[in-house]
């Protein structure tokens, strides 16, 4: 009884460090995935960048639609920046080592972000709502002051959501076990390193992911379904077009942003399956965060012609600068 102790006690050691398996199983292939990943990356930095400076800079677009996606673009830039360039040094580098610390700010600032991207599109489906459904009272439903209150409460709701995830995950014994099966630190790579039962750890997570994923997804849909009867009682094919236009662009982010997390996280860890998940969550951490503004910019006549406006101004500045020297 004694000896089975010492043992377990030996085996429940701290964990320092993790090794980020990652993409090292592709061998010379990883260095071609790092051209496209960086390509890829400085194209989101660049899309979001670009989308919450033309926000910022046109005064048409100061509007609570705009307002909640810049604040989804800033988002979006600090979940990408979280992940993607740790697994950029990781594709060049033999050591794929994270520290046990490291590796806990990593898991928390990623569910942070993309939980609150999850309740910030479900904000978003209700700021549609409230401006085609209650077109007259929109201004008073959606004051400056409600926009930020919202906005604040994602990135509350983000936060404290997190914080209890992150402690489910590292509050379980991980023996002697520290290599995880991934290219960052998620939930299910993680956990399946404790040494010990996880049934209730894995039940709580599952809570919360529901809470973060699929009452913000139900509710978008009650959204929809109260603007599509909208959208049909306005008599002309125009002004039924012009309605469904403001919805199409955050239709499509929903349905790929919530398709792809739902996937990975609303199933228990068990089920986890390296290869498949892994390239589903290159998805969830690549592609949507690229998808967003080149949906909204792509989509979107009221960028494009700001985005248009505002080159515009650069150039016509640029100009004047140059006729003042000569001159």
């Amino acid at each position: 009884m004694l000896c089975s102790r010492l043992v377990m006690a030996e085996n429940l050691t701290m964990v320092t460090e993790f090794l980020l398996l990652g993409f090292s199983s592709l061998g010379d292939i990883q260095r071609a995935l790092f051209v496209v990943f960086l390509f890829l990356y400085l194209v989101i930095l660049s899309g979001n960048v670009t989308v919450i400076s033309i926000i910022r800079l046109d005064r048409s677009l100061h509007t609570p639609m705009y307002f909640f996606l810049g604040v989804l673009s800033t988002s979006e830039t600090f979940y990408t920046f979280v992940i993607l360039p740790k697994m950029l040094i990781n594709l060049l580098s033999v050591a794929r080592t994270i520290s046990f610390t490291c590796c806990v700010i990593q898991m928390f600032f990623f569910l942070c972000f993309a939980i609150t991207n999850c309740l910030l599109l479900g904000v978003m489906g209700y700021d549609r709502y409230d401006a085609i459904c209650h077109p007259l009272h929109y201004p008073i439903l959606m004051s400056w002051q409600m926009c930020g209150k919202l906005a604040a409460a994602c990135g509350i709701g983000g936060f404290l959501a997190s914080l209890m995830v992150v402690n489910l995950v590292f509050s379980l014994p991980s023996c002697s076990a520290n290599k995880i099966n991934h290219y960052f630190c998620d939930i299910s790579p993680v956990i399946r390193l404790a040494c010990t039962n996880i049934d209730v750890h894995e039940f709580f997570i599952f809570i919360c992911g529901v809470l973060a994923l699929v009452v913000p997804f139900f509710f978008i849909c009650i959204s929809y379904l109260c603007i599509l009867r909208t959208i049909l009682k306005i008599p002309s094919a125009e002004g039924r077009k012009k309605a469904f236009s403001t919805c199409s662009s955050h239709l499509t982010v929903v349905i790929v942003h919530y398709g792809c997390a739902s996937f990975i996280y609303l199933r228990p860890t068990a089920s986890y399956v390296s290869n498949k998940d892994r390239l589903m969550t290159v998805k969830y951490t690549i592609v949507t965060p690229l998808l967003n503004p080149m949906v909204y910019s792509l989509r979107n006549k009221d960028v494009q012609f700001a985005l248009r406006k505002v080159l515009g101004k650069q150039v016509s500045l640029k100009l004047y600068k140059q006729n003042v020297i000569l001159f």
